[in-house]
């Protein structure tokens, strides 16, 4: 289903997380950053990652490393938190999911509006009785 701009703003504002993996560290690292060393092993090209999940900060430290003429690469990932499949459930929009819930709320309310005005009307609850009668046999 198509995103629409509230969807992509959750996702963008509260799912969404960069990782920027480098060589070395970068001398000066921005507010807001997590750096972690990553564990040697055969075949890993990076030391170093950084978590960031502000755009500015991703900004600052991307042209750091470019005037530092530093090796780098970004990754943008969902974050590991209990609320990203509420926010951003895969290939699903939330907007219209909501959307949908109210319509059947109020479909279902209007539904039961009805029926206790019909239940309120003593000859129509009277012709109800009598066909259930009739159909009982």
């Amino acid at each position: 289903m198509q995103l629409t701009r509230l969807d992509r703003y959750l996702r963008e504002r509260f799912v969404y997380e960069t990782h920027i993996y480098t060589l070395r560290l970068p001398a000066t690292i921005p507010a807001g950053a997590i750096a972690e060393e990553l564990p040697e092993s055969p075949g890993r090209k990076f030391k170093h990652r950084f978590i960031l999940r502000n755009d500015k900060a991703v900004a600052a430290l991307v042209e750091e490393l470019r005037n530092a003429n530093q090796m780098f690469t970004t990754r943008v990932v969902d974050r590991e938190a209990w609320y990203v499949p509420l926010i951003a459930p895969n290939g699903k929009s939330v907007t219209w999911w909501v959307v949908w819930a109210v319509f059947t709320a109020i479909g279902v309310f209007g539904l039961i509006y009805v029926a206790k005005i019909a239940w309120a009307n003593d000859e129509l609850r009277r012709n109800v009785g009598e066909a259930l009668k009739i159909l009982k046999g």
